[in-house]
């Protein structure tokens, strides 16, 4: 099975609170098992979330099946993962360059390690 590495940033609103509750969001088995399940079900074979002061970073496996608009249509049509999104809003907020409504924000690869 072939697999593809996809990397976004996203900030959270810089409060040690906000954070600290955020954080225990996505501590291992306390995200909503029907987001985990749509994740999954979208080819997403591993995430890993990474943050720094109040910047994240996410880590994303995905599998040949996966396909980001089809999982952007999957997820608006989720109403658990719906309120789930309408939840992190309240601790996250857009990157200081996004675009209106973008949250989180594909990286650019500039360097790998050569094998």
């Amino acid at each position: 099975m072939s697999t593809k590495r996809h990397c976004f940033s996203c900030d959270l609103k810089d409060d040690s609170k906000l954070i600290a509750e955020y954080k225990k969001y996505h501590a291992a088995g306390n995200a909503w098992p029907e987001i985990t399940k749509s994740i999954k079900d979208a080819g997403v074979i591993d995430m890993e979330i990474y943050l720094t002061g109040n910047r994240m970073f996410m880590i994303m496996e995905v599998d040949e099946t996966f396909d980001s608009e089809k999982k952007a249509k999957m997820d608006a049509n989720n109403p658990k993962v719906q309120e789930w999104e309408s939840l992190m809003w309240d601790y996250q907020q857009e990157l200081p360059w996004a675009k209106d409504g973008e949250k989180w924000i594909a990286l650019e690869k500039i360097f790998k390690l050569d094998n």
